[in-house]
Order: structure tokens, then C-alpha cells, then sequence
């Protein structure tokens, strides 16, 4: 494969990602901030690198981040390692987006535990579309509800 190096590959592919990539440590501070987590939240890394993620965690959704944070830190464990999470989070101008994202917990050498690294996707514009779908279909049955309930009623 050349003269590429293994460390090289792994930055490049990390930088070079549309999708987020962020990696928090056992506290939750953030420590790898990539090039997609900026052009999807709005923050440079400089402004969120050594500081909590709760810069990007809707307020009223902190409590039960953290708890999952923490017990996913306590266990080792985390059911999103394969199965997608989908959550709602903050941009920086203040805006509500929706993402999707899988984590992968990250161990040193010796298998201690440092933290857990999320993949993210902005799905803000799918989540839309499926709410004014839903919408659309709520308001279509209750149409046909009347419709059916009307011809019912005349015999």
C-alpha cells in the first residue's frame, strides 16, 4: 500500500469524513473534534476541544446523556455500537438539528477504557420529510375515516 502509514490512513479518513467524528474522554470532555462535527454544528474544534459536550446536547436531554454517558463508562457496554441512536442536538448558532449516530468504545493498550468515540450524521432534512409524511398519512386516514363512517352510516 505505498508509503502510507497506518496513523496517516486513520487522520485522513477522520478529517476527511463528511460525518462527524468526536471522541470524549471517561468525563466527557471532548479531545478529537474532526472537520465534519465543525461543518455540522458550526463549532471549530479550537471552540469545543477540553470542554464538555454539552455544548451540542439540548438541555433538557443533558440528564439522560450523561446518565447513559456514565453507564456506558462504568460497564464497558454500549447498545449503539451497532444500533443507530438518533437524537436531536444543538448547532452553535442555537438551531435544532436531528442526527443519527453509532458509538465505538476506545481502549488503551491494557483494555482500560479512555472513552467513547461517536460517528455522527445530520439527518435534519430526512426527519422533516418523514414528519410532513406522517402528517400527510394522519390527515389521509382521518378522511378516510369520515368517508367510510359516512357510507356506514347510510344503510
Amino acid at each position: 500500500m505505498g508509503d502510507y502509514t497506518h496513523e496517516w490512513l486513520c487522520r485522513q479518513i477522520v478529517e476527511g469524513a463528511a460525518d462527524a467524528v468526536i471522541f470524549g474522554d471517561a468525563e466527557g470532555i471532548v479531545r478529537l473534534w474532526n472537520a465534519g462535527a465543525g461543518r455540522i454544528f458550526g463549532f471549530r474544534a479550537d471552540e469545543v476541544v477540553g470542554k464538555p459536550m454539552d455544548l451540542i446536547i439540548p438541555v433538557n436531554l443533558r440528564e439522560r446523556h450523561w446518565q447513559g454517558y456514565r453507564q456506558a463508562m462504568q460497564t464497558g457496554r454500549t447498545e449503539y455500537n451497532r444500533d443507530l441512536l438518533a437524537v436531536p442536538a444543538i448547532r452553535k448558532d442555537g438551531s435544532r438539528i436531528s442526527i443519527e449516530f453509532t458509538i465505538v468504545l476506545i481502549r488503551d493498550a491494557d483494555g482500560n477504557l479512555l472513552g467513547p468515540a461517536a460517528i455522527l450524521r445530520d439527518v435534519t432534512s430526512r426527519w422533516n420529510q418523514d414528519k410532513e409524511l406522517r402528517k400527510r398519512l394522519t390527515a389521509l386516514e382521518a378522511e378516510v375515516a369520515k368517508l367510510t363512517g359516512a357510507q356506514g352510516s347510510d344503510k
